[in-house]
């Protein structure tokens, strides 16, 4: 089955909500640092874009979780594949995601980064998909909303290819 892709959302309109979220974090942690956790890999050029438009210190970190595999739904299951190098304790966490989908994986990650002794723990994603969410996760900053389509670009993938598209795309199965 051959897949083409439809632009939902363009490069420029991407760039210009990328700096009103970083404009957001900056005045909400005025005279304060932030701690970027990033979720491998979607997340890191949503995470690369957000920092530099990010007026306080800012220290990064990274994570990988799966619970997709090569298919385009959630198993479920959550499986940590890396976890942070650095220790959470009184940091102001803001977990950078590239998607909220069901809620599942990041319910499950979001919990255990709160156990380690942050300052607080804020959940910042691109892309937003409500109508999905069968656990109920409370994003602080999202990018956009979206509609229950398989999409891709941005650093969202399908079976590891997208990834590098500048806008965010709708993969469509002819």
């Amino acid at each position: 089955m051959a897949e083409r892709i439809e632009v939902l959302l363009t490069e420029a309109e991407v760039d210009k909500r990328i700096q009103e979220i970083g404009d957001q974090i900056s005045k909400d942690y005025a005279g304060k640092q932030v701690h970027l956790v990033c979720v491998l890999k979607g997340g890191s050029f949503f995470m690369c874009e957000l920092a530099k438009r990010i007026s306080v210190p800012v220290s990064l970190d990274f994570m990988s979780v799966s619970s997709y595999g090569g298919d385009t739904k959630s198993s479920g299951v959550v499986r940590i594949v890396k976890d942070l190098d650095e220790p959470l304790k009184d940091k102001h966490v803001i977990v950078i995601e590239d998607i909220v989908d069901s809620g599942r994986t990041l319910s499950y990650l979001l919990d255990m980064l709160e156990s380690r002794g942050p300052a607080d723990v804020k959940l910042c994603t691109l892309l937003d998909k409500p109508d999905r969410r069968v656990v109920d996760v409370k994003v602080d900053y999202t990018g956009f909303e979206i509609p229950d389509e398989f999409v891709v670009g941005y650093g969202l993938d399908y079976d590891q290819k997208y990834r590098n598209l500048p806008y965010i795309g709708m993969v469509k199965f002819d």
